[in-house]
């Protein structure tokens, strides 16, 4: 019971021994021909984790030409403890309290009452599927640079829709498929970086790093902080997984505290490597530019290889990111902010194949907005969850100070609060500089979010559908 106390597996929601199914952990099921499969499902955890956040070091480039390369540089390297670490803290002691498939609903809904357990519902999910409609876009701008007949068009079109298809239907066979399937294109994904930051090394010049930007060009601060918010958040994500996986309490905190130093170095040493190996045009540094760097660095066939890997990741963080959403849908139908129809599984994988659906086709219809306007709105969505969630956790630490958290953050009040003071500045700052589509999509969400929790409510009254008491925890 050693190692199955200690990080505990997936449920997949049946209780077979090990074999083709992540499982729930029995006690017939501890033999020794068990312990690699043990092994490779703490892995495969990780690499979720992994995959919800980054995916390796795509798309940091565009903080280099909004600021240059020095508070680039600095911008990852004090990011994460100013955000990603506070985060990922929350997320662990909230998650080990309330380990159900609701995730931060069910924080707001236990903080606030079931509006706001709503409305974290509606901002969370619809941040999350504009993100999942941002990542086929995404692998078809790298697929059209090896392939330029994808670059417009009906070509294009089909792509995005093609891939939004397959990858949906590979999420719908379930959590094993995807986990193994994140291992491995991490890997593939992180280590032409690996190459490419090694045969960088006697190319570096050091005082390329304190480059402030060339003279004459403004900094883009919309660009820089939407970036870095872009490529270093979503830690809470894996909440809405919790009732997936035994034994939470002890899987959480440790799979998070190796995924935000995994995901740290993954974005760092290959943007030290880059910028200072490389001197160009401050306008290059566009999303995709690792690769040309590649070609100047090391040649064509590391260039190729990034473009390649770079498609691969975005297919784990869509896997990733679809696995969440669809997961919250059943959650929030766990607690009754929905229908109890929406947490029908699916018979042959068990998955939730209507949080699939839902989220599939709400993101086909998103993916034909402009990419940096998906990308800001996904932000700005995201940000009024996120203050959502550092109040929950704050006014769950002052309303109820004897609840069971088997993880708990080190910190009395006061210092928790100057913890979520400081990213919930940098959270209002995403928001203030917010372009005015972002303002009209994001208001028209939320809109639509009070007008459904207001029918969900009528629905309730009038016995329409039949929802869900309570957790299941």
């Amino acid at each position: 019971m050693s190692i199955l106390n200690e990080l505990g597996c997936y449920v997949s929601g049946r209780n077979n021994c090990p074999g083709l199914e992540l499982h729930s952990c029995s006690m017939p099921c501890e033999t020794a021909a068990t312990l690699p499969l043990i092994y490779k499902q703490r892995i495969n955890y990780i690499f979720l984790i992994y995959f919800q956040v980054a995916g390796g070091p795509y798309g940091e480039e565009p903080t280099i030409k909004a600021a240059g390369a020095l508070i680039a540089l600095l911008g990852f390297l004090i990011f994460p403890f100013i955000w990603s670490v506070p985060e990922a803290l929350i997320t662990a002691e909230l998650t080990t309290a309330y380990p159900g498939n609701g995730g931060f609903d069910l924080w707001a809904e236990r903080a606030f009452g079931p509006f706001m357990g709503s409305m974290m519902g509606t901002w969370k999910f619809l941040s999350g599927v504009f993100n999942i409609a941002s990542l086929p876009v995404l692998c078809v701008d790298y697929i059209q640079k090896l392939l330029p007949v994808f670059s417009s068009g009906w070509p294009r079109h089909v792509a995005v829709v093609g891939s939004t298809l397959a990858l949906s239907f590979l999420n719908y066979t379930g959590l094993t498929i995807v986990g193994y399937a994140a291992v491995l294109l991490a890997l593939v994904a992180l280590f032409p970086f690996v190459l490419l930051s090694l045969i960088a090394i006697p190319k570096i010049q050091p005082h390329r790093w304190l480059s402030l930007g060339q003279k004459g060009v403004s900094r883009d601060w919309n660009l820089y902080f939407n970036t870095l918010f872009w490529n270093l958040n979503f830690w809470d994500n894996v909440s809405t997984l919790a009732g997936e996986v035994d034994k939470p309490q002890k899987t959480f905190p440790l799979a998070l505290l190796v995924s935000v130093i995994f995901t740290c170095v993954s974005y760092i040493v290959p943007l030290f490597a880059v910028t200072g190996a490389v001197s160009v045009d401050q306008s290059q540094w566009k999303t995709g530019f690792h690769a040309q760097a590649a070609e100047i660095i090391a040649g064509k066939w590391l260039k190729i290889w990034i473009e390649v890997s770079a498609v691969l990741s975005a297919i784990g963080l869509f896997e990733a990111q679809l696995s969440s959403s669809a997961f919250q849908v059943l959650g929030m139908a766990e607690i009754g902010i929905i229908p109890r129809f929406f947490r029908v599984r699916s018979k042959w994988f068990n998955t939730p194949w209507l949080g699939i659906l839902i989220s599939m086709v709400i993101a086909l219809a998103v993916s034909s907005m402009d990419f940096t306007d998906i990308i800001s709105s996904d932000n700005l969505l995201c940000s009024l969850g996120m203050l959502l969630e550092f109040a929950s956790f704050l006014w769950l630490r002052l309303k109820s100070p004897n609840l069971k958290r088997p993880y708990r953050i080190p910190m009395k009040l006061p210092l928790l609060v100057l913890v979520c003071l400081v990213p919930s500045g940098f959270l209002v700052l995403i928001m203030v500089i917010a372009t005015k589509t972002v303002y009209l999509v994001s208001g028209v969400m939320t809109v639509a979010g009070i007008g459904f929790f207001l029918f969900m409510k009528l629905c309730k009254t009038k016995t329409w559908v039949e929802f869900s008491d309570g957790p299941v925890l």
